[in-house]
């Protein structure tokens, strides 16, 4: 199968990465000539997809369509030119809408009664704010008090904003695909963020228990329904005071938990779902098991410093290369190369289960270390209570 995929930073790097394990051959397009999947893909060709002169014909032998980007222009022009063209595109339109507004799928939690934070101002401080169209945590701020929030008021217009409870503790990912009213969740990965919130590790095969996997499962079918899914979503959730509550979804494909759970099950969520949208019927039956433990985490090797850090430093680092048997991770995908003295890696790491892929993970970055001469490992997480590195606005200010 011959399939485009549409943007080349960290979701396409996902699309790319995953086609690849399919089998596909891999057409990638982008506007920019040096992002991060330029080099993983069969073919990369720079492209505007929203002039349609040059895009239709292009379209010309491919089978499926893989939006791998967030920018709206790009998105309508992809549905308009999939549609007159014929070729299935991996998107939900509709439950993409509703999951990149946060005040829509606010509401939609609500009417479904699935458990999310309180909205203000029905719960107490500490609060969360945070810009209903933005993606992850831009543009979100932890507010103390009552004084810090009457200067914000007074700075910014919030109708258009979430003002929520603030929740510890630690986070939860789940993906459900979606086609013709048949509906998969797959395995639940753990979100390990750096001190700006920034994701950077994931692990499979997590330490839940069965009765909060069925709880977050059950979320997730909820969810699904609700939006007559046809496509993917991922669901994050944090875990507070033993209940999880959903802290935001996205219709459409994510970046890292994807490959998590490709290497923790051997399950291609991004092979079954573009197969259903090529054949036009769902997947057959199934089962999603762990089949064993998995690390995906982000470093940044510089002088002799090794720092593990959020996916953001993958994004600019332009076009990156997948190592197999990298220092003992099972894959690296990287802008290493012999004699470099600065480069950034995602390293997949896998054990029998997720104790032996920690064991493996401390000997990795040892190896590293040593090869490199590096005298400084850092590997920072969220301040919690009261200095917690979000934003905030001070009285006085």
């Amino acid at each position: 199968m011959r399939v485009v995929i549409v943007g080349g930073k960290l979701q396409g790097l996902e699309a790319v990465y995953l086609a690849k394990k399919a089998g596909w051959e891999v057409v990638l397009v982008d506007k920019k000539s040096d992002v991060p999947a330029a080099e993983l893909c069969d073919r990369f060709y720079t492209l505007d997809v929203t002039k349609v002169v040059e895009w239709i014909p292009f379209l010309k032998g491919i089978d499926l369509i893989i939006p791998a980007l967030e920018n709206q222009e790009a998105l309508d022009s992809l549905v308009r030119t999939a549609k007159y063209s014929g070729i299935p595109l991996v998107f939900d339109k509709e439950a993409y809408e509703i999951s990149s507004s946060k005040i829509r799928s606010n509401a939609m939690f609500a009417e479904t009664a699935v458990p999310a934070p309180i909205p203000w101002p029905q719960c107490g401080f500490p609060i969360i704010v945070k810009p209903s169209e933005a993606s992850g945590s831009e543009g979100v701020m932890k507010l103390k008090g009552a004084l810090e929030l009457q200067l914000l008021l007074a700075e910014k217009d919030l109708r258009n904003w979430i003002i929520e409870e603030y929740l510890e503790g630690p986070s939860y990912s789940l993906e459900v695909i979606g086609y013709s009213g048949v509906y998969k969740v797959m395995s639940i990965t753990e979100l390990y963020m750096d001190e700006s919130y920034d994701c950077k590790r994931v692990t499979g095969a997590v330490n839940l228990s069965e009765e909060l996997k069925v709880q977050f499962e059950q979320i997730g079918l909820t969810l699904a329904r609700s939006l007559n899914l046809n496509g993917i979503m991922d669901i994050e959730t944090i875990l507070h005071d033993g209940q999880l509550k959903v802290l935001e979804i996205d219709a459409r494909l994510p970046s890292q938990t994807p490959t998590a759970v490709y290497h923790s099950t051997g399950i291609n969520m991004l092979k079954i779902l573009g197969e259903a949208f090529v054949k036009s019927k769902p997947w057959q039956a199934f089962d999603v098991l762990d089949k064993q433990g998995v690390i995906y985490e982000h470093i940044h090797v510089r002088d002799d410093h090794l720092e593990v850090l959020g996916e953001h430093i993958m994004a600019n680092a332009g076009p990156l290369h997948l190592y197999p048997d990298f220092f003992g991770a099972k894959e690296a995908i990287s802008t290493y190369s012999p004699g470099k003295t600065e480069w950034v890696a995602a390293l997949i790491i896998t054990g029998e289960d997720l104790q032996a892929a920690w064991d493996k993970r401390e000997v990795v970055l040892q190896d590293i270390q040593r090869e490199f001469g590096i005298k400084h490992y850092v590997d920072r997480y969220p301040v919690t209570k009261d200095s917690d590195g979000f934003p905030r606005i001070a009285a006085g200010s």
